[in-house]
């Protein structure tokens, strides 16, 4: 902030006080033309509703001046004032930091202790209960905007109760892709397929996954499958690359629905979901326990 616009807040917001004052003092002021407190002043509404001159109560006027106290009380410990940070340098930032600083202290020992702990272990419950609690309460603040407070996800946003995974089921993996992230590389393909020969591989793809189809469609659509370079991520037989994140087109569990036209947008657009890196916000420890309660609920 230039100091020209400090000054100028700081003389607005002097000057707003110093003119409450005034105003208070004004009003209380006796004037030569006012009528005597306890009288009428002839201001007459509605026939006969008249106005009397009586004054505000004391401990009314008090609070007024109270409120002003306190205003140039609070403007002279904490910011308020332009550029001037107050006797108290306080800060938002600073108050933050503080309080994560505490929390720290407070929570951090937890994580690391069962941070030690594999993950196998901690899905067990048990004498890990504590822990598969807490990853529960953090994945529902964390997590549950995208795959729901019951983990079972929604379109485009992996179910994560169901045992298929996208890129991998392990502890080692479900952890990596929470702390790591992970971006969607199914490319497009527009331009390259149309027509008959795109109702053909749709009819394919659906085929692998045990949907009723045009058999002739579908084994037309199976050339293309493979001269499009499909195999090279989703394999020969639709099982897919968990190392790639390529979905296996054989289970019959769709990311984005299986109908002819989203299979087909599929193929036309591409796919590029993201699953954002947490290893900034939560870190391992936390990220840790969040993957033991993940992985709790398909190892059941």
């Amino acid at each position: 902030m230039s100091t020209f616009w400090s000054g100028w807040i700081i003389v607005l917001t002097v000057g707003n006080i110093l003119a409450c004052v005034w105003l208070v003092w004004w009003t209380m002021k006796k004037r030569k033309d006012e009528s005597a407190s306890g009288d009428v002043t002839g201001h007459t509404w509605d026939g006969d509703l008249q106005e009397y001159n009586n004054p505000l109560p004391r401990w009314w006027l008090w609070l007024f001046y109270i409120t002003l106290v306190f205003g140039v009380i609070y403007l002279a410990l904490y910011p308020g004032l332009g550029t001037f940070a107050g006797i108290t340098n306080w800060t938002s930032g600073g108050q933050y930091e503080g309080e994560m600083q505490v929390a720290a202290e407070t929570y951090d020992p937890i994580f690391e202790k069962y941070a030690a702990i594999n993950i196998e272990e901690l899905a067990k419950g048990g004498e890990h209960a504590e822990a598969l609690e807490m990853g529960k309460r953090m994945y529902l603040s964390y997590c549950s905007q995208c795959h729901g407070s019951s983990a079972t996800g929604a379109v485009g946003y992996p179910n994560l109760t169901d045992g298929d995974w996208l890129w991998g089921g392990e502890p080692a993996r479900i952890k990596e892709s929470i702390v790591q992230g992970r971006n969607a590389v199914m490319p497009p393909h527009a331009g390259r397929i149309e027509g008959e020969k795109l109702d053909n591989l749709v009819a394919y793809v659906q085929s692998m996954s045990g949907m009723s189809v045009d058999t002739a469609s579908a084994e037309a659509g199976k050339a293309d499958y493979t001269a499009l370079g499909c195999i090279g991520c989703h394999g020969v037989d639709g099982t897919g690359n968990t190392m790639l994140g390529a979905p296996n087109l054989t289970d019959d569990i769709w990311l984005y629905g299986n109908s002819a036209g989203v299979i087909k947008q599929t193929i036309l657009e591409g796919r590029n979901g993201q699953m954002p890196s947490q290893q900034e916000f939560l870190g391992e420890d936390k990220s840790h326990i969040i993957a033991a309660y993940i992985y709790s609920l398909s190892a059941k």
